[in-house]
């Protein structure tokens, strides 16, 4: 399960989206993908200038990062990091106050990837209300992205 902090619960949120996707890689290289943030554009074309502060390619517990998705500029920080089991952020910008949490859990065949996102803010719930679908599609698309990339073998 993800552990939500108490503002980020999605019974306390404007929005919630889920999605999640069997893959048929070891875990240790989904992982290994999913934190090689500045590596995202390649692979998911909702992300644009991934900046981790203090350089480096990877995400780490506490790593403050900045971005583009869905044609905002998002403030986001580490808040859990579980080594090859659980990575989840807080992203913040002018009228949107979001969680995105990802959940790896090793099955027989690989792995099975979650990930959740809870915001609030009135921009949250204005593109709630506008494209109440966009972010489960694209999100989708994030968990496919990863699956090709890791199907790939380890990052560069």
């Amino acid at each position: 399960m993800i552990r939500w902090p108490e503002k980020y619960a999605p019974e306390r949120t404007r929005l919630h989206v889920k999605n999640e996707l069997a893959m048929d890689v070891k875990p240790e290289v989904v992982w290994v993908w999913l934190v090689r943030a500045r590596l995202w554009p390649t692979w998911y074309s909702n992300s644009a200038n991934v900046a981790i502060e203090g350089g480096g390619p990877d995400l780490k517990a506490g790593s403050k990062f900045r971005w583009k998705t869905f044609g905002v500029t998002l403030d986001s920080r580490v808040e859990e990091f579980v080594p090859v089991e659980r990575l989840a952020w807080s992203a913040k910008t002018t009228g949107i106050d979001a969680y995105h949490a990802w959940l790896i859990e090793a099955t027989s065949a690989g792995c099975h990837v979650k990930t959740e996102e809870t915001q609030n803010g009135w921009l949250a719930a204005l593109n709630g209300a506008v494209r109440p679908n966009d972010m489960r599609r694209k999100h989708q698309s994030w968990l496919e992205g990863l699956l090709s990339k890791a199907r790939t073998g380890l990052p560069p």
